[in-house]
C-alpha cells in the first residue's frame, strides 16, 4: 500500500511514527527537517501522485483545533473541526482536497497528545455550552485508522467528556477499532452517501454504498449512533429517481433508535478549487455540469437545479425522519 515514507527527522524516535513506519517493512524511508518541504512543492503531479502516493510522517506546531465551516453544525453551540491527517485514500472527483493541496500524500500528524490536549482546552472553555468536534475535514476519519490507531486514542478522551460531541466523517468499512470499544453516546459515526450510479462514476477507490451500509449496520448492531451525510448532492440526468432508490435503501438499513442526525447540502467548491480540479480532470464529466460562479466565489449548480434538487431530496428525507434530526449544510 504504501511504498514511500518521508520521516521528519525530529521524529524518527517518536513511538507513533516508529510503529507507523514498522507496519510497511518494505517502504523506502526518507527523511526530511519539515513536511512542507515535500508536501508543498510546486509543479508537483497530483493525478500521478494519486497512483501511489506517499505517506509523510509530521508533527503539527499550531492550529490543532479551529473553528468549522457553518455547515457542518449539527446542533452544537460551538463547533470545530481538527485534522490528524491531509488528504483522502479515496479519489472523489467532487474533493475540495484535490483543488486545495497541490500534493496527493497523505500526512500523518502524530503527535496527538498535543490534539488532544487543545481539545481539552475547547472543551473547558465552552462552559455550558455544547462544543462539537469533527474529524473527517481534511481526510477520511476511518480509513487509514488501522495504520494511524487515531480512534483508539481520541476515543477516550471524549469517554471522558461527555458533555462533548465527536463526530468520524467517513465512507469506510475499516471499522475494527470501533468494534472493538464499547460504544459512547456522545461519538457519532457519520457515513456519507450518493447514489450508487454516481458513487460508481465518480468516487473512485471508495466502498461502494452496498459495502458501507454493511459497515453501518454493524456498527448499529455494536451500539455506535449514526449520522447520515448526503453532501455534496450531485446532479445529472434522473436524478432525483436516483437519489430516492438511495434514501429508501438507506433508512431500510438504518436503525431510527440510533440515528443521530441527516445533513444535506449541494455541490460547491470555492472558485479556485474547481479551476485545479478542472484542470486536473478536463475530461470529467461533472465538471461539464451545469454550473456558475456565484457573488461570494463559489461554484455550484445553476439557482434552478440547486434549489430543485435540495427541496426534493428534503422533502424525500423529512418522510424517514423528524426535523429536528435534518441539518441543511445550506439555506432551504
Amino acid at each position: 500500500m504504501i511504498d514511500q515514507i518521508y520521516v521528519e527527522e525530529a521524529l524518527l524516535d517518536h513511538p507513533r511514527a516508529r510503529a507507523i513506519m514498522q507496519r510497511f517493512p518494505d517502504a523506502s524511508v526518507t527523511t526530511c527537517a519539515r513536511y512542507g518541504e515535500i508536501f508543498n512543492r510546486r509543479a508537483q503531479n497530483f493525478r500521478l501522485q494519486k497512483i501511489s502516493p506517499a505517506l509523510i510522517l509530521a508533527e503539527k506546531f499550531s492550529g490543532h483545533v479551529l473553528p468549522s465551516p457553518p455547515e457542518y453544525a449539527i446542533g452544537g453551540d460551538l463547533n470545530y473541526y481538527f485534522s490528524h491527517m491531509l488528504n483522502c485514500v479515496y479519489d472523489c472527483r467532487y474533493c475540495f482536497l484535490q483543488g486545495m493541496y497541490q500534493s496527493a500524500h497523505y500526512v500523518v500528524f502524530v503527535n496527538y497528545e498535543d490534539f488532544i490536549q487543545a481539545i481539552v482546552d475547547k472543551i473547558r472553555a465552552a462552559g455550558d455550552a455544547s462544543a462539537h468536534f469533527f474529524s473527517g475535514y481534511d481526510c477520511d476519519s476511518l480509513a487509514l485508522d488501522p495504520v494511524t490507531g487515531f480512534v483508539k486514542e481520541f476515543l477516550p478522551l471524549f469517554r471522558d467528556h461527555p458533555q462533548a460531541l465527536l463526530e468520524l466523517r467517513t465512507k469506510s468499512t475499516q471499522i475494527r477499532s470501533l468494534l472493538d470499544l464499547e460504544p459512547i453516546p456522545n461519538c457519532i459515526v457519520a457515513y456519507s452517501f450518493t447514489p450508487a450510479e454516481i458513487a460508481e462514476a465518480i468516487e473512485y477507490k471508495a466502498p461502494p454504498v452496498s459495502k458501507r451500509l454493511q459497515a453501518l449496520q454493524r456498527l448499529q448492531v455494536r451500539g455506535w449512533r449514526i449520522g447520515l451525510r448526503f453532501d455534496p448532492l450531485i446532479y445529472q440526468e434522473g436524478v432525483s429517481e436516483q437519489y430516492e432508490r438511495l434514501f429508501t435503501q438507506v433508512f431500510a438499513a438504518v436503525d431510527s433508535a440510533l440515528l443521530h442526525s441527516v445533513s444535506l447540502g449541494s455541490f460547491r467548491l470555492p472558485k479556485a478549487y474547481y479551476r485545479s480540479l478542472a484542470r486536473l480532470y478536463p475530461d470529467e464529466v461533472l465538471f461539464a455540469s451545469p454550473l456558475e460562479e456565484t457573488g461570494d466565489g463559489m461554484v455550484t449548480y445553476r439557482d434552478r437545479i440547486r434549489e430543485d434538487l435540495l427541496s426534493f431530496c428534503r422533502d424525500a428525507l423529512l418522510k424517514y425522519i423528524p426535523e429536528d434530526k435534518f441539518f441543511p449544510c445550506e439555506p432551504l
